[in-house]
């Protein structure tokens, strides 16, 4: 049996392809070469994921990260290490290829926030507080030397939604909203800096009960994380293009959060209005070019909700120079905009 077992392997390996094969190699060097290979859901990325299980029950998932499509599994591990170091839960790292783009990392399970929350919406306002105890957590913590989140950085990642979502505005309106918006978000570099895992969000946390505290949520996809200011993931989180969270929950989360931390509630409340402006504009880009570069309509049927963000940030009296630009500039999603650009999708196929 054992002769038959091995002479099937190597008859796998050989209609591999070299990406495979790398694979393969490196769960045999991490002594997990009987376990079960399923693949799992991955995330935006070119990253690729598989869940390892071992007969006696144990499991453990390797990330596969191809270097030659621009991977790289050294931020990853840079910040877990650093997440872990201060009580969080990031995925343990077991083994490292790091040349080749190969983790074998801990399992968190599969109770992701969203869909818990989906399957029971009781539990939204307990888990956004975990998620929110998180960041509370995470900013009384020195921030990592990483990139820096500031005002240019900010305005320049708003560029899609003018080439992408409202090429009719011009160049005019896209240079009159950058005079606009860089001196607001030259007032957010001043601010303490934190680490910002970017990517925070409710299909990126899991929810593990047998832990206590902070750890009970599981940290996923934070390898593209910089500094920058406090608010700026705890918009991420309630703010989510994916999935609605009221105003009510909205409104509790930041009481919650200024009331924990200690900062100024005016300061606070501005800047996360205008990173949540600057995020779902930036946003709203990106969504269109999936559409119409990508060939990904169902990326459209999102515009609507992350429009809505848009409107309830530029309410905030901070913003009204914007939102009297935004206003007339970038159209409405409404239904026939939105099959115009799903019409336009379907024409690049």
């Amino acid at each position: 049996m054992a002769s038959f077992q091995v002479e099937r392997k190597i008859g796998r390996v050989a209609g591999m392809s070299a990406r495979e094969k790398s694979a393969a190699d490196f769960i045999r060097q991490t002594g997990w070469k009987a376990a079960r290979r399923n693949k799992v859901a991955g995330d935006a990325s070119q990253r690729r994921y598989e869940r390892l299980s071992k007969p006696d029950g144990t499991t453990a998932i390797v990330m596969d990260a191809d270097p030659e499509k621009g991977e790289d599994v050294r931020p990853f591990v840079h910040i877990a290490e650093y997440l872990l170091s201060h009580g969080l839960s990031p995925p343990q790292i077991f083994n490292t290829d790091s040349d080749n783009g190969f983790l074998l990392i801990e399992d968190l399970g599969d109770d992701l926030f969203a869909q818990l929350m989906a399957a029971n919406p009781t539990l939204q306002l307990p888990l956004y507080r975990a998620a929110t105890d998180v960041l509370i957590h995470l900013h009384t913590k020195p921030a990592l030397d990483l990139p820096n989140c500031n005002a240019d950085w900010l305005t320049d990642m708003t560029a899609p939604v003018f080439e992408w979502y409202a090429p009719s505005a011009g160049t005019a309106a896209q240079r009159e909203f950058h005079d606009i918006f860089h001196p607001l978000a030259t007032t957010l570099d001043d601010a303490p800096k934190v680490t910002i895992l970017r990517d925070y969000h409710a299909e990126n946390l899991l929810w593990l009960p047998e832990r206590l505290g902070v750890a009970r949520v599981g940290l996923l996809d934070f390898q593209d994380a910089l500094t920058g200011h406090r608010a700026y993931d705890l918009v991420s989180v309630l703010q989510d293009a994916r999935r609605d969270v009221s105003a009510e929950i909205e409104a509790q989360m930041i009481a919650h959060y200024i009331t924990s931390t200690g900062v100024d509630p005016t300061a606070y409340r501005s800047a996360y209005a205008l990173l949540g402006l600057q995020r779902n504009l930036r946003i709203l880009g990106i969504f269109a070019r999936l559409c119409l570069r990508d060939n990904k309509p169902q990326y459209i049927d999102l515009i609507p909700r992350v429009w809505a963000y848009v409107m309830r940030n530029l309410a905030d009296p901070s913003l009204r120079g914007l939102s009297d630009l935004i206003t007339p500039s970038l159209p409405a999603p409404t239904p026939d905009f939105l099959e115009r650009l799903k019409s336009q999708c379907k024409t690049e196929r």
